[in-house]
């Protein structure tokens, strides 16, 4: 049936509009679409190239090389050798399981560093390099160049590793680098994003850590194109670093490595200052340990051993040991009472044995007495009676105001792992660390450096410096930083009355060039270099009555770990004071037998240069010092003039 002209017309203005709608929503469409796509071509360009470069490049950090470490006179005491290691990248390796198992067929992984690779490897963003092997040789490094094709991600490095070529001689001051831990993190609140880089290696303890500022450096930067997985396709640029700073520190190395050698088989420290400058000439601490061990990851079993000795190798006695000084305070008595005008220099004393005091005896060393004795002659027999009684007349704060003039209860401000305080005690001192009064018996105790008196072998070296000099001669261990000299240690003048240090300086000298003084035996006969010291032993155990009555034990009848402490302090040349030394030898006995004859040693040492003629040691030494000055010769072989090690 035909539709009616009507109805057809009807129908055709339907259409048309309906075609004239979806026709113009079809433009409007697509004028918004043209629109859009303006905008994200036009005006935001800029914005997806920016994103689209993030993707494709990536911004990778350049460790910087770390700052060498140098002795006075130029030697290497730390250096940065090349290391091969090998590293990976997972999202370019793909299965990573798979590669390292083919890795491990070409090289041997230490089971330890593939375990802390592995948990790098999950926790790490995927194009960071992990580091899966280090230190490994170049026939190996051959190997994984060859195979490469079947080891994706991995790669064969050279870097630098920190390297000591004196060994144990510097563990104590220099102290050794290791990888970045959680524990270092969580210590710092903004850490540096070199930090993260694993196994990124920094100053532990020591010298290493207390300039880690100066020594590390700076971070360079490189821009490297990588494909859609990662793999890196080039490198468009790179910004180099800044090295960290060398330093070059007062110690020197002869000297240094003498001391080591001179200590060796002793639980001991000894410390050596220029008495001018106050440099740090040599500083060590005995027995010590090899900290290549520490940078390479010690083993169990090797820190084991080092903390199982008895003589406790991984402490700096030099610094961080505290002692009761002994007899080497008794300089610092005798200056406060005379000082203050509580003692004069013709004073006597009478030394029967002992003194009562509040009804209790405190014994002198020599059990039958000294009879009369003055400042001189209680300084060249060490007599405890004297001073006892110049503590009676001065007071605690007089002498403990003393000792910290000469030095002593001070901690000195050297970039060196927990530098000690020791203790110059007061009456305030006693009520707030004890909660008990001050009694008589305190200040007697004190005044022959017993009580609670503790002190280093550091602060017993400045003591001796400053009563050579009356300056406040102060430690310097840092020579220079990149070659601008640092300040010295030269000090102002303590304003000591000089009449009364030229005498406490001629008691000393008898103690080691009198007949009659207590370290006669340990003298140096040539005129030039006589030294003058003073010998100390320090009680570690109580002596009771009963002992007393049928006679007191000698040290060598008594286990290593309750017998005295052996200390002796010195400069020398007695009318030019060049050095100061200081030595503690633990449970060592006496000081005249055991600390004495070390810091001899080491004076004639440190003012030769080298071995000493054997003509300045008493005759009867001579065959002794002989074959010893031979012995440490064979022990130290890396200081028999080796301009290799010269910067």
């Amino acid at each position: 049936m035909r539709r009616a002209p009507k109805d057809s017309a009807e129908s055709h203005r339907l259409i048309t509009r309906r075609g004239l709608i979806l026709g113009g929503a079809q433009v409007g469409f697509m004028g918004l679409l043209a629109l859009r796509m303006r905008y994200l071509q036009v005006d935001q360009a800029d914005q997806f190239r920016l994103l689209a470069d993030e993707n494709r490049i990536n911004i990778r950090l350049i460790p910087p090389t770390r700052g060498r470490i140098f002795d006075r006179n130029g030697a290497v005491i730390a250096e940065n050798v090349p290391s091969y290691r090998i590293t990976m990248v997972r999202e370019e390796a793909g299965d990573v399981d798979e590669v390292i198992a083919r890795l491990s067929r070409l090289v041997e992984l230490d089971p330890d560093e593939l375990r802390r690779a592995m948990r790098d490897l999950r926790e790490l963003r995927g194009d960071t390099p992990v580091t899966i092997a280090e230190r490994v040789s170049w026939d190996e490094i051959s190997r994984i160049a060859v195979n490469t094709p079947a080891l994706p991600g991995v790669t064969p490095e050279v870097g630098l590793s920190r390297r000591y070529p004196n060994g144990k001689d510097y563990a104590h001051l220099v102290g050794y680098v290791g990888p970045v831990s959680d524990r270092d993190l969580e210590k710092i609140d903004a850490p540096d994003q070199l930090l993260l880089i694993p196994r990124f290696q920094i100053g532990k303890i020591g010298l290493e850590a207390k300039r880690e500022d100066l020594l590390r450096g700076k971070a360079g930067s490189k821009r490297v194109e990588v494909n859609a997985t990662g793999q890196v396709m080039r490198e468009l640029d790179r910004k180099e670093g800044q090295a960290g700073a060398d330093l070059q520190v007062s110690i020197d190395n002869n000297l240094q490595s003498y001391v080591s050698a001179r200590l060796e088989g002793e639980s001991a420290a000894a410390v050596v200052i220029d008495c001018e400058t106050g440099d740090l000439l040599a500083c060590a601490s005995s027995p010590s340990y090899d900290p290549n061990l520490f940078v390479r990851g010690i083993s169990v079993a090797n820190y084991k051993a080092l903390l199982d000795n008895k003589y406790r190798p991984l402490p700096n006695k030099a610094v961080q040991g505290i002692y009761p000084p002994g007899s080497t305070f008794k300089m610092v008595t005798a200056l406060a009472a005379l000082e203050n005008g509580h003692a004069s220099l013709n004073d006597t004393v009478y030394c029967p044995g002992h003194l009562k005091v509040s009804g209790r005896r405190f014994h002198c060393w020599k059990r039958a007495g000294h009879g009369n004795v003055d400042l001189h002659r209680s300084l060249r027999e060490s007599c405890d009676v004297y001073y006892y009684e110049m503590a009676l007349r001065t007071g605690i704060e007089n002498i403990s105001n003393m000792a910290m003039r000469l030095g002593l209860g001070v901690a000195y401000d050297l970039p060196l792992t927990s530098v000690a305080k020791g203790l110059a005690p007061t009456k305030e001192w006693k009520l707030a660390n004890k909660g008990t009064d001050w009694v008589i018996g305190d200040s007697v105790n004190a005044a022959i450096g017993q009580g609670f008196v503790l002190t280093s072998p550091l602060q017993l070296a400045v003591m001796a410096s400053r009563l050579a000099t009356g300056r406040s001669v102060t430690p310097r261990l840092i020579k220079s930083v990149n070659g601008v000299e640092q300040p010295t240690g030269h000090g102002e003048d303590l304003g000591l009355n000089e009449n009364l240090l030229r005498e406490v300086r001629k008691a000393m000298y008898a103690v080691s060039n009198n007949r009659r003084g207590t370290a006669y035996g340990s003298r140096i006969i040539e005129d030039a270099f006589r030294m003058a010291g003073k010998t100390g032993t320090s009680q570690v155990r109580n002596i009771s009555s009963g002992e007393r009555a049928t006679g007191v034990r000698k040290n060598s009848a008594l286990p290593w770990e309750q017998r005295d402490h052996a200390l002796f302090v010195s400069f020398a040349p007695f009318d030019n004071p060049k050095v100061a030394v200081a030595v503690v030898v633990e449970h060592g006995g006496g000081g005249s037998t055991a600390a004495a004859p070390v810091a001899r040693d080491i004076v004639l040492q440190a003012l030769y240069g080298d071995d000493p003629p054997l003509d300045v040691y008493p005759e009867k030494d001579r065959g002794i010092v002989k074959k010893r000055q031979e012995e440490l010769r064979r022990a130290r072989p890396h200081t028999a003039g080796d301009e290799s090690d010269r910067a």
